[in-house]
């Protein structure tokens, strides 16, 4: 049995697990390339770990269209590469209606080491009270290696 003592007047938050929305059943999803054994939904859904990658090299974009919006307080990236040392920069966009432009939240660069950073993950907090669009592109890198990928996408 686990048990936890917690002070009179606290009150208990919610597990990691249950802020998360479900993608899946709240969102429509477009994408500009899709490695067949890579697809998507696996980044997006939990099930799978192989994540979503690209195609072919290049800048890659992920647009997730909500309806009806939704409110976003939190944005979770895990990024991976273990094969190929590259700079990579990624923008994450919203908009509050499918028929407006979008508006920068964040923008961030890493680089990737296979002998050294492999990993990146971010946790951006938001303030975002109606989210229709949220978009996430991708510039891998340059040079023919460089794939555009993502190990996990989670949006609370």
């Amino acid at each position: 049995m686990k048990k936890r003592i917690v002070p009179l007047g606290q009150e208990t938050k919610p597990s990691d697990d249950d802020l998360w929305l479900d993608l899946g059943a709240l969102a429509e999803v477009e994408i500009s390339s899709e490695d067949p054994e890579y697809p998507i939904e696996a980044a997006l859904i939990p099930g799978p770990d192989t994540g979503w990658r690209a195609a072919a090299p290049g800048q890659q974009l992920i647009r997730l269209r909500f309806s009806p919006p939704q409110k976003v307080t939190r944005i979770q990236l895990h990024f991976e590469e273990t094969k190929v040392t590259r700079l990579q920069e990624y923008v994450l966009r919203w908009s509050p209606e499918s028929d407006q432009p979008t508006s920068e939240i964040v923008r961030q660069q890493w680089n990737f080491s296979p002998t050294g950073a492999t990993v990146e993950i971010e946790d951006h907090e938001v303030k975002l009270p109606s989210v229709a669009i949220l978009e996430l592109l991708i510039e891998p890198g340059s040079g023919t290696q460089a794939i555009a990928s993502l190990r996990r996408m989670r949006v609370a």
